[in-house]
């Protein structure tokens, strides 16, 4: 781990968060938001919080990324009157909606918003569409004079929907399940902007990364400031916990990670906690195998694991220190109903061999045509395993 706290400490380029004044007003955004802070210790808290948190609880948490969404028949008859994923995301009535689906049919103890990584980017002067291949650049940033028309993100003013929808899914859960907000960390958000969207094998970001690093370091660093700033927007608008997404991020060579991933993620948590210490942070890199390690030295929270490593192996090699999540291979939700409770409770099992704070999750997102009974079986599993243990 030496070696790898000299590399940070190498590619620290992200300057220290608070510069641009900006934090009176995120000390009065906190004070403003106090009336809705659960603090730790209060046993009304939803049991995933009080699990992020280390409290005693009686079974571990479990919820499913991408748990609202495109497996459910009620969403896909949804999306036929409503095509535009934009449209399904950024009006509050749908967004909620959509939010609330998998809450009413399974429970889940964790409640994640319906929206995108992208959605903020409009707020920072970088016009995005979705097509049906996905997301949309229009015009890629490759230049440094492109970097610096990138704006400073004002939640309020750009996105105001996803703060009254968190508001009202907050309200609609209570202390039923920790509603969560979620962002994409800066490379990621960084990897769609300058390939225009989604990409294969990375070129556009790996030339800049390799022949024009000043100018990508130059974006990270204002993606940065950003993602730190949406996540206080969030967390003051209902948001319990936030995850951030590093979907890109094992693109990296690890070396290349400790200088253009992982100190921008590190900046964004650093920064936030300043100024809402209470709120959890989880970091989840897809495909993040080999870089356990690295996102241990960015300080989440938690840190979720994905399918391609052993929960125990990982354990170790990240230590007792951070809460864990994950780590069903999603694949098994297509398996026979005796598979899912088997595979449900080894993963269970094996956390509870380490003593470590858990959640149940998946190591990726719930799969498209994943059958919902067998996902509501996945849930009931989980919220009964300290009966089977």
């Amino acid at each position: 781990m030496q070696m790898q706290t000299k590399a940070f400490q190498a590619g620290a380029r992200p300057r220290a968060s608070g510069a641009r004044g900006g934090v009176v007003v995120r000390v009065a955004s906190e004070q403003k938001a106090a009336s809705k802070l659960i603090l730790p210790g209060d046993p009304s808290a939803p049991l995933m919080l009080r699990a992020l948190r280390g409290e005693e609880v009686e079974r571990p948490p479990v919820w499913m990324m991408r748990q609202a969404g495109r497996y459910m028949k009620v969403y896909q008859d949804l999306v036929k009157k409503y095509p535009t994923f934009r449209e399904r995301s950024e009006r509050v009535d749908l967004s909620v909606e959509i939010t609330l689906q998998p809450w009413h049919a399974f429970k889940p103890d964790g409640v994640v918003l319906f929206s995108d990584i992208l959605t903020p980017l409009a707020g920072m002067n970088i016009g995005f569409d979705f097509n049906s291949r996905g997301p949309v650049i229009a015009d890629p940033i490759r230049t440094m004079e492109q970097v610096k028309k990138v704006s400073k993100l004002n939640p309020d003013e750009a996105v105001p929907f996803v703060g009254e929808a968190l508001r009202q899914v907050s309200a609609e859960v209570g202390n039923g399940a920790a509603v969560l907000g979620f962002v994409g960390a800066p490379f990621t958000l960084a990897s769609y902007i300058v390939e225009g969207g989604s990409s294969k094998n990375f070129e556009n970001i790996k030339r800049m990364a390799f022949s024009t690093p000043d100018t990508l370091h130059a974006l990270l660093d204002k993606l940065a400031d950003n993602v730190a700033d949406y996540c206080r927007y969030q967390a003051d608008n209902g948001a319990q916990v936030i995850q951030i997404f590093d979907s890109w991020a094992s693109q990296l060579m690890p070396q290349d990670f400790d200088i253009f991933a992982g100190p921008y993620i590190k900046k964004v948590i650093d920064s936030f906690k300043k100024t809402h210490p209470h709120v959890p942070i989880i970091l989840y890199i897809s495909g993040g195998g080999g870089l356990l390690e690295r996102m241990a030295e960015c300080k989440p929270d938690c840190i979720s694991i994905d399918q391609s490593v052993d929960l125990v192996d990982g354990i170790k090699r990240i230590g007792k220190d951070f809460a864990i999540q994950g780590n069903m291979d999603p694949g098994v939700l297509f398996g026979s109903k005796e598979t899912i409770e088997e595979r449900v409770m080894d993963v269970v099992n094996k956390a509870r061999s380490q003593g470590v704070r858990h959640v149940m999750n998946l190591g990726h997102g719930v799969l498209p045509g994943t059958p919902e009974e067998n996902v509501k079986h996945y849930f009931e599993i989980a919220r009964t395993a300290h009966q089977r243990w």
